[in-house]
């Protein structure tokens, strides 16, 4: 028998994991669509946050991104 904290538990788990999925989604498209194509550093953010989809896109939200839109406003 499962027990209210448990489902309550589940469902936190469940929904961390979509929030942290569509975070990753957003990031990838904002990577692919945004980044400039000159040099490899389009190919490189894209590899990282494939690989390491959590890591990678948050470091791409924290360093990257605010960098990107101060050099091309986009």
């Amino acid at each position: 028998m499962f027990s209210i904290f448990g489902l309550l538990f589940a469902f936190l788990t469940f929904a961390f994991g979509v929030l942290c999925f569509a975070f990753w989604i957003w990031m990838l498209i904002d990577c692919l669509k945004y980044e400039p194509s000159s040099g490899n550093e389009k190919i490189i953010w894209v590899l990282i946050m494939v690989f390491l989809p959590a890591l990678g896109s948050l470091l791409y939200y924290i360093v990257r991104r605010p960098e990107r839109i101060k050099q091309t406003g986009q």
